[in-house]
């Protein structure tokens, strides 16, 4: 059986920011496949270029050399086949949570009445059935992200991206977030790139993790997460979850702070340079 062509491709971008007193270099390289329902975080410190690589990919940035692509097709700007969730909700504050959920609708001019019945759908998915008419500040944060969940699936696309959606979240919404977002993709099936700081988050979402150097940022490690699905947070407290966590962590701290004698004892991947452990 032929290997399944890559849904998203990255191969050698860089992004270089010119400002009137220097170039500041975001990403030096970064290279990458993700296959069709992958769930795929890319992992690093703030300022590693994780959130950049991210909007790259969105179209919401032009990289400065190097390609990306979807289905094949180069992402050059924004797309409908795209859906994005940032760090804050970012709901309009005069509308409900239906109505925040079909905005996207809206905006995109399809017939209303044909999504009306997937968002409430949606919204029971996420355990806000009661909530629909209920405004942002009626909500909490754990709510109102969920509701963007719901806004980013809405129009049914091919690839959430995600950045940093929970961070600002307190320790115990988040791991309810990280279990709602891993039972929503058990129904929906997506791809997902979800950019993260949290060795944790990362381990327990994804099924790989790729960790990002400092800036100018590379991919330093492409980790393949050995835990089967569907999963609960009994995962975290065995010595398997625990030993992928220490090697994330020592892959970072290597990369930030002494030579990454750790990444080079890893098998290097011809097609992106990274180290790959499976």
């Amino acid at each position: 059986m032929p290997p399944q062509e890559p849904l998203v491709s990255v191969s050698g971008v860089q992004k270089t920011y010119f400002t009137r007193q220097s170039p500041i270099q975001a990403v030096a390289s970064a290279s990458v496949d993700v296959a069709r329902g992958e769930f795929v975080s890319l992992l690093g410190p703030s300022g590693c270029g994780k959130s950049t690589l991210l909007m790259m990919i969105a179209g919401l940035e032009k990289p400065t050399a190097g390609s990306i692509s979807l289905h094949g097709s180069a992402v050059v700007n924004p797309r409908r086949d795209i859906g994005i969730i940032f760090q804050d909700a970012t709901l309009l504050p005069w509308k409900s949570t239906l109505e925040n959920v079909l905005f996207p609708i809206q905006i995109l001019k399809l017939p209303m009445e044909k999504y009306r019945e997937r968002a409430r759908e949606l919204i029971a998915m996420v355990g806000l059935t009661g909530f629909e008419h209920k405004k942002p500040a009626e909500l909490s944060g754990g709510m109102r992200q969920r509701v963007a969940i719901c806004r980013a699936l809405i129009h049914d696309p091919d690839i959430l991206l995600m950045d940093e959606p929970f961070s600002a979240l307190d320790a115990i919404t988040r791991d309810q977030m990280n279990v709602a977002l891993s039972e929503i993709l058990e129904t929906y099936k997506k791809t997902v790139i979800f950019v993260t700081h949290s060795i944790r988050e990362a381990a327990f979402l994804s099924d790989r993790v790729v960790v990002m150097g400092g800036r100018p940022s590379t991919i330093i490690l492409d980790m393949k997460m050995p835990f089967p699905r569907p999963r609960r947070f009994e995962i975290e407290e065995t010595q398997e979850f625990a030993q992928v966590c220490r090697q994330l962590r020592l892959t970072i701290e290597a990369a930030h702070g002494h030579p990454p004698a750790l990444v080079k004892s890893s098998t290097a991947s011809p097609a992106s340079g990274s180290a790959v452990i499976e």
